[in-house]
């Protein structure tokens, strides 16, 4: 499956997006052509992981894949439990930091080929990484064929009901836009679940004014695994990945 390229190229190109991780810091929009500004957490994304945050990998089984892991907060909190986890972003400067902070990162699409398909426990899709590429069926439909039979999606969604497919910019406060359109979506709770066809509804929460859902394959065993039951990954030190490393063992 190919990645859809407007979004792929225009966060891997965002100058604002690698100069706010770079500094850790904001202010940093998606924009719409209209003008309105959505804030994007950057501070939050470039802290450690808070009792939100760890809230929900505590909710994780198995390996873990983190779609869009951006600095890497949450593969570097799994990777210091000794979890297997792989966080994939397009943006080379997302990348370096979650490699930085001791965690395991790809460059790469989550519409590319990825190591270990059909076998992770967990996918992940937060900060609102559920509107990647703007067509939340076709996410939906690639996070399950990631995933092992009975595997568990964890999605962030929109703190408000809502389901909008807009396009939008990458901008800080000093430039109107960057880069070219792409596509993205904003999606509440309700939404999500009724796109989740062939989907088995897990569970809803909200914590710290954040709201979440969790869906898993209708093809769920007796047998599957409990959260927690993975094999240690043998170096958790700060180092690029090569190839299409970890792969889940099972």
């Amino acid at each position: 499956m190919s990645a859809p390229p407007a979004t792929a190229l225009a966060w891997a190109s965002a100058d604002p997006y690698a100069a706010a991780l770079r500094a850790g810091r904001g202010p940093l929009f998606l924009r719409r052509s209209d003008g309105w500004l959505l804030p994007l957490e950057v501070e939050r994304w470039c802290a450690r992981a808070d009792a939100v945050d760890r809230d929900v990998l505590d909710r994780c089984e198995g390996t873990v894949l983190d779609v869009g892991c951006g600095p890497g907060r949450l593969v570097a909190e799994l990777a210091g439990q000794g979890r297997t986890v792989l966080g994939i972003d397009v943006s080379g400067a997302a990348v370096d930091h979650t490699v930085r902070l001791g965690g395991q990162a790809l460059r790469r699409s989550v519409f590319e080929p990825l190591p270990g398909e059909g076998r992770w426990g967990t996918v992940l899709l937060m900060d609102g990484n559920v509107g990647i590429g703007g067509d939340p069926s076709a996410l939906l439909d690639r996070a399950a064929e990631l995933l092992r039979p009975g595997g568990l999606l964890i999605a962030e969604t929109a703190p408000v009901d809502i389901d909008e497919r807009v396009h939008v910019r990458i901008t800080d406060a000093h430039t109107a836009a960057a880069g070219a359109a792409f596509p993205w979506a904003r999606i509440g709770t309700p939404a999500l679940l009724r796109y989740a066809r062939g989907w088995e509804r897990s569970g809803q929460w909200t914590a710290g004014g954040r709201r979440f859902a969790a869906l898993r394959s209708r093809s769920a065993s007796s047998s599957a695994e409990p959260p927690k039951r993975t094999a240690v990954i043998s170096s958790q030190r700060a180092r690029k990945p090569s190839g299409d490393s970890p792969v889940p063992s099972r």
